[in-house]
């Protein structure tokens, strides 16, 4: 509806220097007086006023020119009157440049910019750069560059270390912006207004940590869907141990899960500094790969080898031409080239041959990126195989990315590489790893676009009886589930568990035996005991009725003698799994913050811990999450045919893994999980012990608030009937939706289109629909009609849309709508208008607003009868603001 809430701040057209001398615009702080250095040296060409925050009567002048920007560098003591100065201006943003202010002085910081309406960037931040509009308001050392990265970064150490190796690596930023501890612009709201700068094209973020896992993944979420964005993070290693009651607890660290996050979120982890400008390198080039297969060309062996050796241990896929389109290629090169596995054009190479072998290799399907090798050697013009390739980039079609290896020999090469923007490396291993994180991103944005819902569509499950499970064990003061009582819960899920009874003494145990049939299988429960088989507290294939009474008698001396103490509920009874080429696996949860509920999978048994076989994937998730999660153990390689057994059944697996996704969502009382383990073969996959951890949930009043990702809302899905016949289903956008939504757009009138967005558009924009489509069903909602033309084999299209979009004060939103012009008339407005407003009520907002042109009667009138009011848009003639409380 209007810019974003942000733009004041990282564009400011007037701003106010709050100082301590009007005359002479310095402050006793060697921060502030650098600040205003930076500022007035920085060219900034927008209004500028200082302001002595001691002077009598300074509000008089400037008091109703209401800044974009106040800038305030004063001593510590003076940061509370500057801020409420700037608040009576009615200052749209404020600027803290201060480093030690606790989190007592900067809530109450905060609370004055809340009373005043003002977003503040600070207290404790080393400020913000936009190169572009020449403004340099920091106290960081270096100014950037004018370009098209950002950077947001939670340390100022290391924002000064980015800047000052961007300067001698002909690196710009179009925005740069360091935060710290308690500010109150955060890392969120600054992916948010990135997300759509147009003069941002990838992104750059350090963070230390977070505060709001579901905030920050929203709009991380939008940025990543938007533009490259990759994340190095500080603190992987774990602080500390915590007592885990599963394996889950125990093997999953906070690490993990961020990793986790950061894929489903379409970002890209790093590790180290190097490699964050590594993979910028790639992802601000044209193309970006769509898989990981790499093919090679190289005027050396050595180099091309190595290339190839990192390339397999990154899982990268190194690939060539067909072998007709390797005959067709060879005679254009050398004839000491090699062409299989890699492309070696030999020493005698020259500009021609490289132009030729990446000319076939990128135009190959079966190529999904080109890595360019070149070796200085006596006659070769290294400047111009390196201007052969900046000539042929505007017509690539693939990533092509290059190694130059030397330095005095090559320096003119890489000038050529950089200002043709392609991606050059000094060591084939960096190039190789660019690629691959690169390829990463891809795969990401993949899992970006999964939007799944809280519920599969298998069996219902029991929820109601799962809920009162979960209530008798929190009522009697217990968190651990026995083990009947956690598979009772995973069959409330339908997910299949081996039939288990508990036998309080031997005798109980041999009938049990013998009602189950032979051979069992006998587990000590106990709430104390974790892991049963550390205790020799499992023992399996008992086969007649002695072995029963003898295997209880013993079991349960042994675990006495070896933990007097505990307590003990008796000892399992169970049917053997019969599966004896079964694949032993391992489905678990943990609760990690900020993010919430984590699902694992990998290899399961006893040395789970030892082996490491791991994958994470945040809930909820779909059939293509489950398998690729699947996907990514080294186990997954035992699930098909294996040692003379036949393929496992992976639907069944994968249908457990959403059954477990199911209970995360419905659940929240749900804090650790082991199914351990799950045996999997031909003919299905069986839950054969379990262990389930519960703790009373927050008495949150939204659902799935535990969730880092909100589940599609299936629940807003409706039929409703048009007046001439027939019926339209309304329900949440879905990404799937993009090419609906164009043809929609499309279909407009000329008119329709200019009363929707204000502008003559004819068609989004790639960037616009990525925006439209991909939403988090937190902060915001879109809601489509959608019809089926008639006839059996009837085109589905959108023929009416509403969203809205929460304001940054979390209790108001703004909406839209619009109608296809064939379906005016019909009621769609008025439906489409209170489903939005029930679910923005919903989510406990409070008021909705929007405006609309002067021109679109028909709107206005719409929001008239809808209760409305309909009054000025500020001082814009064309536009009324239309609101109402919810």
């Amino acid at each position: 509806m209007e810019k974003h809430y942000l733009t004041p701040l990282f564009s400011p057209r007037s701003i106010v220097v709050l100082t301590h001398t009007a005359e002479l615009p310095e402050t006793s702080s060697a921060c502030g007086q650098l600040a205003l250095q930076n500022l007035r040296e920085s060219g900034y060409s927008g209004r500028l006023e200082f302001l002595d925050i001691g002077a009598e009567g300074v509000l008089a002048g400037p008091a109703q020119s209401a800044p974009d920007l106040a800038l305030i560098a004063l001593p510590d003591a003076d940061l509370t009157t500057a801020l409420e100065m700037a608040g009576r201006m009615q200052s749209k943003t404020a600027l803290l440049l201060s480093k030690a202010i606790d989190a007592s002085q900067a809530q109450e910081l905060h609370a004055i910019a809340r009373r005043h309406g003002m977003h503040l960037l600070g207290p404790n931040t080393m400020g913000l750069q936009r190169p572009r509009l020449h403004l340099n308001a920091s106290v960081l050392g270096t100014f950037a560059q004018e370009g098209s990265l950002a950077l947001v970064s939670q340390s100022g150490a290391l924002s000064n270390s980015v800047l000052d190796w961007a300067g001698r690596n002909g690196v710009g930023f179009s925005t740069v912006v360091s935060l710290g501890p308690n500010t109150g612009v955060d890392v969120a709201d600054v992916l948010d207004f990135l997300a759509d700068d147009r003069a941002t094209h990838s992104i750059v973020v350090y963070l230390e940590g977070i505060r709001d896992a579901r905030r920050f993944m929203s709009a991380l979420r939008a940025a990543a869907n938007a533009k490259p964005v990759i994340v190095l993070k500080a603190g992987r290693q774990p602080s500390g141990t915590r007592a885990a009651l599963t394996h889950s607890g125990a093997i999953v660290g906070s690490d993990d899960v961020f990793d986790a996050a950061l894929r489903r979120a379409g970002a890209v982890r790093v590790r180290s500094f190097v490699q964050l400008f590594t993979i910028a390198k790639c992802l601000s080039a044209r193309h970006r790969p769509q898989g990981k297969r790499l093919a090679i060309v190289t005027n050396g062996g050595g180099p091309g080898v190595l290339a190839a050796d990192w390339a397999n241990d990154l899982g990268v896929t190194l690939t060539t031409l067909a072998p007709a389109a390797l005959a067709e290629l060879a005679p254009q090169l050398p004839a000491q080239a090699s062409l299989d596995p890699l492309l070696d054009l030999s020493e005698d190479a020259s500009a021609e041959d490289y132009r030729a072998a990446v000319i076939a290799l990128a135009a190959c399907n079966e190529v999904d990126g080109v890595l360019a090798i070149l070796s200085p050697r006596p006659g070769l013009d290294c400047a111009a195989v390196a201007q052969a390739l900046a000539d042929l980039q505007p017509s690539f079609g693939k990533l092509v990315i290059t190694c130059w290896m030397g330095d005095e020999q090559v320096v003119a090469a890489r000038r050529i590489l950089n200002q043709a923007s392609i991606p050059t490396f000094r060591t084939p291993e960096a190039a190789v790893e660019a690629f691959d994180m690169a390829a990463s991103f891809h795969q990401n944005q993949q899992l970006l676009q999964q939007t799944p819902s809280p519920l599969s569509k298998f069996d219902k499950p029991d929820i109601e009886g799962a809920r009162i499970l979960i209530e008798t064990v929190l009522a009697e003061r217990r968190k651990v589930l026995t083990e009947m009582e956690s598979k009772a819960l995973l069959a409330a899920f339908r997910i299949p568990v081996t039939r288990t009874i508990l036998a309080r003494s031997a005798n109980e145990a041999m009938l049990i035996a013998n009602q189950l049939g032979y051979p069992v299988a006998l587990k000590i429960d106990s709430p104390d005991i974790p892991h049963k088989s550390d205790v020799e507290g499992v023992a399996l294939n008992v086969n007649n009725a002695a072995g029963v009474r003898d295997t209880w008698q013993t079991m349960m001396a042994n675990v006495k003698r070896r933990l007097p103490d505990i307590r003990i509920n008796g000892i399992t009874v169970q049917n053997m799994s019969g599966k004896p080429h079964g694949r032993e696996l391992y489905i678990g949860l943990s609760t990690e913050e900020p993010f919430g509920p984590a699902i694992s999978f990998g290899t399961g048994g006893r040395m789970i811990e030892l082996i490491a076989d791991r994958a994470i994937e945040l809930p909820p998730l779909n059939r293509f999450l489950a398998q690729h999660l699947i996907s990514r153990v080294r186990s997954a390689e035992t699930l098909n045919e294996w040692r003379g057994a036949p393929a496992a059944d992976r639907e069944a697996l994968e249908r457990i893994l959403m059954r477990v996704s199911e209970m995360v969502c419905e659940l929240p009382q749900l804090r650790e999980m082991d199914i351990n383990p799950v045996i999997v073969d031909a003919a299905g996959a069986l839950v054969v012990d379990a262990r389930i951890v519960v703790e009373h949930a927050p008495s949150e009043t939204v659902q799935y608030a535990h969730l880092a990702i909100l589940p599609y809302p299936a629940e807003q899905e409706r039929e409703w009937p048009l007046p001439g016949g027939g019926c339209y289903t309304l329900r949440p956008l879905h990404p799937s939706d993009g090419a609906m939504l164009q043809a929609f757009v499309r279909q407009l009138s000329h008119e329709s289109r200019y009363l929707r967005f204000a502008t003559a558009v004819s068609e989004l924009s790639a960037r616009m629909l990525a925006r439209f489509t991909l939403i988090d069903y937190d902060r915001e909602m879109a809601l489509v009609a959608i019809h089926r033309d008639p006839g059996p084999d009837g085109a589905e299209r959108v023929i009416a849309i509403s969203r809205y979009i929460t304001n940054p004060d979390s209790t108001s939103c703004e909406f839209s709508l619009v109608v296809a012009d064939d379906f005016n008339g019909q009621g769609l407005g008025t439906r489409m208008m209170l489903s939005i407003m029930d679910v923005a009520r919903s989510k406990g907002l409070k008021r909705i607003a929007g405006i609309v042109l002067n021109r679109n009667a028909p709107m206005l009138k719409l929001m008239r009868s809808l209760e409305f009011k309909v009054g000025k848009y500020g001082d814009d003639p064309d536009f009324r603001l239309c609101s109402r409380e919810l």
